[in-house]
């Protein structure tokens, strides 16, 4: 057996010595923390196709520059996320979100045309005006080009109209497919309905992204997937790696609890059982929030 040791801090210990002592150290996440850092530095492996799922929550706060290094510095082959990422990452790449409260009074946030993401307060003029105003211009130019994209195109397609601080711009210069299966879910996908109104020759075929990733799903020696949160983004990554007899490599980071049978907070070992992740992968539940240990996994990853 192996003895729980005191955490010593010592002046000048950087953030990988910091969380190889939490490891080391034994207890709770703090362990978890440790294990799941040591288990995507292995899924950095040039035979590993990597996965990156996430909900679009936390592109309103500052992770959203975590998740867009990541993707600029290659860490990852594909991305499977949520509508509302298009909608966050366009709209902060024009206009700023605020700081605000969990307790602030949403009555009176409604009255002044602010809506608040926890305690991330977006004004209609950081939102979607310049959702609207962004996609008037882009969607005709898309239109002329190609009549029928899979939504990882459609991502790229916005990638390169967009700034460099954005997820979409880097997905785009280092060709990451961004796959979006409930494209329609968020402003993005409503200001494509409403283009579609008036050009029903156009729109976003989602089995096209379906047939990428059965490409690369069937060709991938191994996999892993760094999972945050749950939803539609976790069960895509999830679905398609039971094809080849499960993730190698799995992390989950979430709050979510698995005593409601949601998919959200269900562990890696019900993914077992579904042959979603394989019996022998490398995996870690990691029961955090993704706002406070992304950056410093990222940072012991660098």
């Amino acid at each position: 057996m192996k003895p729980v040791k005191d955490i010593k801090i010592r002046k000048g210990d950087n953030v990988k010595t910091i969380i190889k002592k939490m490891g080391e150290a034994g207890g709770f996440n703090a362990k978890h923390l440790y294990d799941a850092c040591e288990v995507l530095k292995e899924m950095q492996k040039p035979n590993v196709l990597r996965f990156l799922s996430f909900p679009a929550d936390i592109i309103a706060t500052g992770t959203r520059g975590i998740i867009r290094d990541m993707i600029k510095n290659k860490m990852f082959d594909v991305v499977i996320t949520t509508c509302g990422t298009l909608d966050h990452d366009i709209a902060r790449s024009f206009k700023n979100y605020y700081h605000g409260s969990f307790w602030m009074d949403d009555v009176e946030l409604a009255k002044k045309d602010i809506h608040r993401i926890g305690n991330v307060l977006t004004p209609k003029e950081s939102y979607g005006i310049p959702i609207e105003k962004f996609l008037k211009k882009v969607l005709p130019e898309i239109y002329a080009k190609k009549k029928e994209l899979a939504s990882y195109e459609f991502c790229w397609e916005l990638g390169k109209k967009l700034k460099k601080d954005s997820i979409l711009y880097w997905s785009w210069k280092n060709k990451i497919p961004v796959i979006v299966p409930g494209i329609t879910d968020g402003a993005v996908g409503y200001h494509l309905w409403e283009f579609w109104q008036d050009h029903k020759d156009f729109g976003i075929n989602v089995l096209k992204d379906e047939q990428l990733l059965s490409d690369l799903v069937w060709n991938a020696k191994k996999s892993g997937a760094l999972i945050l949160g749950g939803g539609i983004s976790k069960h895509h990554t999830i679905w398609w790696n039971q094809f080849k007899d499960g993730l190698d490599y799995a992390v989950y980071i979430t709050t979510a609890t698995e005593y409601d049978g949601s998919l959200s907070g269900a562990r890696p070992e019900e993914a077992i059982s579904w042959h979603k992740i394989r019996v022998k992968a490398k995996k870690v539940f990691l029961m955090a929030d993704v706002t406070i240990v992304l950056p410093f996994i990222y940072a012991y990853l660098l």
